[in-house]
């Protein structure tokens, strides 16, 4: 039996699909009953069998910090995929990021120390990798993590998960880190998070940041989690993209996707200098969501280069061109779009 956390999210919900399509034993974990009409979606974005593939999964309702739940969980699991995860880059976040990201993480490690998991694929994020201090060199998986640079909240605890794993792998866990870039893929246009970039790129953005980030679709990411936990790799990490890109190269590539004019201003430090400090002032003034934080803006001003190589090499992996994944994604937002109803 393999146990998926997170199974309602975007890595999740993918991964269950290829893994029920192979007819694997799977049992999967959420928190509100609600969420799972997103898997459903998924499902049907690949299957006409949507509803049986989706039955034959073993539902557990739980949280990850609730271990009486998890325990039930974790009975006749051998392999554990921790997709669970609480992404914000909002500051007024943190404590309840480190609740489960952190918390959660210890929680899932503790149970697979107890339970005798064979293996472990914790998601992280290239967000938990250091940064290069020459922004034209290429940040690796050895690249040092700085904990006194202003890193955000959100990699600040990925970074605090992923010390929790490799504790786990001193107490007996066989474990690998994927570390993804920026994740493609459709089905959570509403979620905050890669997918809904797609449809605010689809209403219109008029600016475009000067920095670059790394990107992977989805397929890729899950099919590389498989592969490793496949594998006799073990308590190792990897980075996990297709390619490197400027932010105003792939807003242009899925505003072209998406049959729509790209932005044509350009965001530079100045601007985004000014937005994050008025963000921070609205918060302040009148409790308004924090949508970019100082360390955001700083992110997406500036260049980052990783370096995929290790991955490439010990799967003999070859990613899917970034413009195919755009492509796919866009075309599957618009029929989307086309079939919501009025």
């Amino acid at each position: 039996m393999i146990l998926v956390t997170g199974g309602t999210g975007l890595v999740g919900s993918h991964l269950l699909f290829q893994l029920v399509s192979e007819k694997t034993k799977v049992r999967a974990i959420y928190r509100r009953e609600k969420t799972l009409a997103r898997v459903k979606t998924v499902f049907a974005y690949y299957s006409d069998d949507a509803e049986r593939l989706f039955d034959s999964i073993d539902w557990v309702a739980a949280d990850i910090n609730d271990i009486p739940a998890l325990e039930q969980a974790f009975k006749g699991v051998t392999q554990v995929y921790h997709c669970a995860a609480f992404v914000s880059f909002e500051p007024d976040k943190y404590n309840q990021l480190r609740k489960i990201n952190i918390k959660g993480t210890a929680n899932i490690v503790n149970l697979s120390i107890s339970h005798e998991i064979k293996k472990l694929c914790y998601v992280s994020s290239i967000a938990a990798i250091g940064q290069a201090m020459d922004a034209n060199a290429f940040i690796t998986e050895k690249t040092d993590w700085n904990p006194e640079k202003d890193n955000s909240v959100y990699a600040i605890t990925k970074y605090g998960a992923e010390l929790e794993v490799w504790r786990g792998t001193q107490e007996g866990i066989n474990a690998v880190i994927v570390n993804p870039g920026i994740i493609l893929g459709p089905g959570f246009w509403n979620g905050g998070g890669s997918s809904s970039l797609i449809k605010n790129i689809h209403k219109g953005l008029k600016h475009y940041p000067t920095g670059s980030s790394a990107y992977v679709d989805v397929w890729d990411t899950v099919k590389v989690m498989q592969l490793l936990m496949e594998s006799t790799i073990k308590n190792e990490r990897f980075i996990v993209i297709s390619e490197n890109r400027s932010f105003k190269s792939f807003q242009e590539q899925a505003a072209k996707a998406l049959h729509i004019a790209p932005a044509q201003k350009k965001a530079g430090k100045l601007l985004l200098g000014i937005a994050w400090r008025l963000d921070w002032l609205n918060h302040k003034l009148f409790g308004r969501r924090r949508k970019l934080s100082k360390q955001m803006a700083k992110s997406i001003s500036g260049k980052t280069l990783y370096d995929h190589s290790k991955i490439r090499k010990a799967l003999n992996y070859s990613f899917r061109d970034l413009d195919d994944s755009i492509e796919k994604v866009c075309k599957i937002y618009l029929k989307d779009t086309e079939n919501k109803p009025s």
